[in-house]
């Protein structure tokens, strides 16, 4: 008989606490994560179950200790773990994953699932011998971040070999606006599978719901059980949590950095720099050659909720190492009142205004895996300007408004 059981935030049996009390959000209200949750009843909801974790150095409570440690202490350790980009322990700089090999600290064997698909992950869970599969990342809210497809990918694999699947959510750090094009499946790649939208608005545990409602059932059939363990005491505008900030990937060294990098990922798909091999990259973008015209014109937009600082970088890995740039980072003035995605078709639009010489597409034509679809590429190609740019997507952006409506959790 088919579980579909969605634990709700406040349903577990709370003990006095011996953990670290969660902090409280802008409006109040204390914040607490579903690990969190799962963590302050010593586990039990694993008790008798062979478990793979699917995490990263972001699966952490608020005391800084990690659920896999956290586990093992109140012995209920986990089977087998499983690493996506960047690794387990996150070692691993982008494109890269750290391997298989058996974790120094708990002795428990590590899987590399990055790059591999539901077949080759399905094997890995059966290799393991896990009966159930616990997914705790912390999302960016971006379709091009590969956690929401290893997501996506282990649900799939877990459907193949009948695991059950727990989510323990996590807030959004970039809210719940849904915004940018949706994919159109002919550009599918690993940085988006599914037809959502560019910053989808959704926490990992709403996705989960629409994975398995809207895409796993023509992708090899739903999962037997999906669980997730709500936040509680987030709201979907909450920008700020309280929570503390582990960098989901060696280049999302802040907050900030995730407020903006739903947009200014699209530099990817250029040949200026993105900001890798900065202190503050996707908050700095440019190339050499690159003067204070574009900060001044920019600002002359009046964008909400950003300001351009007209820098210098020398970039240390990534494009242009060692060459000086010019460009600009990008100050956040009113993150709740910010539109990444308009800011960065802006900046794209008047880099190749004022730079027709310098501004170009990578060869290999990235953007439109980035963007999804080769729109992007052609409207600023033919000259077209912002509104028109991010018009041409508003009617299928309203159609996953509604596509999503359903499996959206928190107000």
């Amino acid at each position: 008989m088919r579980r579909r059981q969605l634990l709700q935030a406040g349903a577990l049996a709370v003990p006095a606490l011996t953990l670290a009390s969660a902090p409280a959000a802008a409006g109040g209200a204390e914040v607490v994560t579903g690990a969190e949750l799962l963590a302050r009843d010593g586990w039990r909801r694993l008790a008798g179950r062979r478990v793979g974790v699917l995490t990263n150095p972001t699966g952490v409570l608020v005391d800084q200790t990690h659920v896999v440690d956290s586990m093992v202490a109140a012995g209920q350790g986990p089977t087998a773990v499983f690493g996506p980009e960047h690794g387990f322990r996150g070692t691993a700089q982008a494109g890269g994953s750290e391997g298989d090999y058996a974790d120094p600290r708990t002795g428990i064997p590590v899987y590399d699932t990055y790059g591999k698909d539901a077949a080759q992950v399905a094997a890995l869970f059966r290799k393991a011998g896990v009966d159930t599969v616990v997914f705790d990342i912390a999302d960016v809210g971006a379709r091009f971040y590969t956690y929401i497809w290893s997501l996506y990918t282990a649900m799939r694999a877990a459907a193949a070999t009948g695991a059950a699947f727990l989510v323990l959510d996590r807030p959004n750090p970039v809210g719940g606006t849904a915004r940018g094009p949706q994919l159109d499946p002919a550009f599918a790649t690993g940085v988006g599978r599914k037809p959502i939208v560019q910053q989808h608005g959704m926490t990992v545990g709403e996705l989960a719901g629409l994975f398995d409602g809207e895409f796993l059932p023509s992708d090899g059939g739903r999962l037997t059980s999906l669980d997730v363990v709500w936040v509680k005491g987030w709201r979907r505008a909450d920008l700020t949590t309280g929570l503390p900030w582990v960098p989901p990937s060696p280049n999302m060294p802040t907050q900030d950095t995730a407020l903006v990098y739903p947009g200014t990922c699209l530099f990817e798909g250029t040949v200026f720099s993105e900001g890798r091999g900065t202190t503050r990259p996707f908050e700095t973008v440019g190339a050499p050659d690159v003067d204070w015209r574009w900060a001044e014109a920019l600002n002359g937009l009046r964008l909400p909720g950003v300001r351009f600082r007209e820098t210098y970088f020398s970039p240390t890995f990534g494009k242009f190492v060692g060459k000086a740039c010019g460009g600009v980072a990008l100050h956040l003035t009113d993150p709740s009142g910010f539109d990444a995605i308009r800011s960065a078709v802006a900046m794209i639009v008047t880099a190749r205004s004022l730079y027709p010489a310098l501004f170009a597409w990578r060869p290999d034509n990235f953007i439109d895996n980035l963007s999804g679809s080769d729109r992007l590429r052609r409207m600023v190609d033919a000259g077209a300007g912002v509104d028109e740019v991010v018009g041409a997507w508003e009617s299928e952006l309203s159609a996953f408004r509604r596509t999503r409506r359903p499996y959206l959790h928190y107000r």
